[in-house]
């Protein structure tokens, strides 16, 4: 039986905050976490929030081992009247869940964890950055903590949040990427763990990224893992391809990741009355759109950067350039408006927004 009743222990001594313009993507934490252990005899139990600190494994715990561990990514934001707001937490929660159930790890109460979530992020308000486009990075993660080498889900566990202000994504404005094609590496396979989000996925796309990034491009472009053919995501993030006036993205096949912003970005595109349909796409389709000039845009979709403008995609036998290398409208205005309902700039049509109080 799951113990709803969350403790605080607070820091002595505070520690310095990082000046805004020093802020890198996940290298600064926040003064405290959230920690609640599992054990099958006990289910969920002393969940507290507790001073940022080291966590004690032993070698033989199964993460270590099995990789029996998921994620999740969101992020809170300070608004010009400094108000706290959160983007969709309970789409996250929600997901952490079926990321649990594919990992075999025991379901967490989602009650619980959103207000887990709230009180540790109020808790550390002040680390909010308010620069424009700067926020304070959401991290919750399970991972398996038993010490034993069976392979057998663990019967121990950790669900653990931390904090991480971070800085502007686009440090120059948002710019269109380079991505090139990976035809050698798979990212996930139907079946798999691919609309699962969890550490093994992405370890395994590290060799391709490393890769492409050598030959100068952003990101890299998977392609679906049976017949290399069908285009599945671009880095970690979603993708979607606007052609002929009408939008296309991957649809969800067993492999590909659910993004809550993929989630946003097909809400809006239906509120605008902007066509929209989710499909599978073939890379060769992109091509002959390329050709006959009716591919138009091109983005990723995902919490990190929001919007991703694609100016071009390299693939073997020729270069793809959209648009001229230029951000497209309909790129710019997503990116607009999600951030702007993020931080509290426009109106929030959908009640995405959970404001702090």
């Amino acid at each position: 039986m799951t113990s709803t009743k969350i403790t605080t222990t607070k820091v002595i001594a505070k520690k310095t905050k990082p000046a805004t313009d020093q802020l890198e993507f996940g290298r600064h934490f926040t003064d405290h976490m959230f920690v609640m252990d599992y054990h099958t005899d006990k289910g969920w139990y002393d969940p507290r929030i507790v001073p940022y600190q080291a966590i004690t494994l032993d070698p033989a715990a199964m993460v270590y081992h099995y990789g029996q561990t998921v994620f999740e990514g969101l992020k809170a934001y300070v608004t010009e009247t400094n108000d706290v707001h959160l983007f969709r937490p309970e789409q996250n929660v929600k997901r952490l869940n079926r990321s649990n159930e594919r990992m075999c790890i025991p379901e967490i109460d989602e009650e619980l964890a959103l207000r887990a979530l709230k009180e540790l992020v109020k808790l550390e308000k002040e680390w909010i950055p308010n620069a424009p486009g700067t926020s304070l990075y959401i991290r919750p993660f399970v991972i398996a903590t038993e010490p034993y080498l069976g392979v057998a889900p663990s019967k121990q566990y950790k669900f653990v949040i931390i904090l991480s202000p971070v800085g502007a994504y686009y440090k120059e404005g948002i710019n269109p990427v380079k991505i090139a094609v990976e035809n050698k590496y798979i990212r996930a396979i139907k079946g798999g763990t691919g609309e699962a989000k969890t550490a093994g996925n992405y370890a395994g796309s590290l060799i391709a990224q490393e890769k492409v990034s050598d030959a100068g491009y952003a990101q890299v472009l998977w392609l679906d893992g049976l017949e290399k053919k069908y285009i599945e995501e671009v880095g970690s993030m979603n993708v979607f391809f606007k052609i002929n006036g009408e939008v296309i993205t991957p649809a969800l096949n067993g492999s590909i990741l659910p993004g809550v912003t993929r989630n946003s970005v097909i809400q809006l595109l239906k509120h605008w009355n902007i066509p929209v349909k989710e499909e599978k796409i073939a890379l060769e389709d992109i091509k002959i759109a390329y050709k006959n000039g009716s591919l138009e845009e091109a983005f990723g979709a995902g919490t990190a950067a929001v919007i991703s403008p694609i100016g071009e995609f390299a693939c073997e036998d020729e270069t793809i350039v959209i648009n001229n290398h230029q951000t497209g409208d309909l790129a710019k205005r997503l990116y607009d408006t999600l951030t702007g309902i993020q931080y509290g700039k426009i109106k929030d049509p959908f009640d995405w927004i959970v404001k702090l109080t």
